[in-house]
């Protein structure tokens, strides 16, 4: 069963960063990352999952993906990049550029393909986490969107 997956509400930064930081995840920029976005998955009160986004005209910088130990491997991480992706495409986003040091493997399965960090957005290479955050060991990983179809009247 997949939990419900819901926008982040400022109650949730505290238990969010709790999360990031068990996972080794950045967090140093949660209060100051420019249009910073989280989803949350939750069971009951406890939040199991967060993903992150920060936007930056057509890219955007998918970040900290993390699933509580106790609720892995049961599509939950699949369940939040998914919500991500389909907000992000609604946003007007065309890309989706990442820096990971573990998840390259599950990121691969999602469609997502490394890729040189010069072939970055420039505003996404401006991101505290590009510019300093991540190691420079972390690999780069990006995905094109299709953009989202516009519903047409059949009237």
């Amino acid at each position: 069963m997949t939990l419900p997956v819901r926008p982040a509400g400022h109650s949730d930064i505290a238990a969010i960063r709790v999360l990031l930081s068990a996972a080794a995840l950045p967090t140093a920029d949660l209060d100051t990352a420019p249009a910073l976005r989280f989803w949350v998955a939750v069971d009951g009160q406890l939040i199991a999952g967060a993903i992150g986004l920060e936007c930056y005209g057509t890219a955007g910088l998918l970040r900290s993906l993390a699933v509580a130990p106790s609720h892995r491997n049961r599509g939950l991480g699949a369940a939040l990049v998914e919500t991500l992706e389909r907000e992000a495409r609604a946003d007007g986003a065309t890309l989706l550029v990442l820096l990971t040091e573990t998840a390259e493997p599950f990121f691969g399965r999602l469609g997502y393909r490394a890729t040189e960090r010069a072939q970055v957005p420039v505003e996404i290479k401006r991101s505290a986490e590009f510019a300093s955050l991540c190691p420079a060991s972390a690999v780069c990983m990006s995905k094109p969107l299709a953009p989202k179809i516009a519903a047409v009247s059949h009237g």
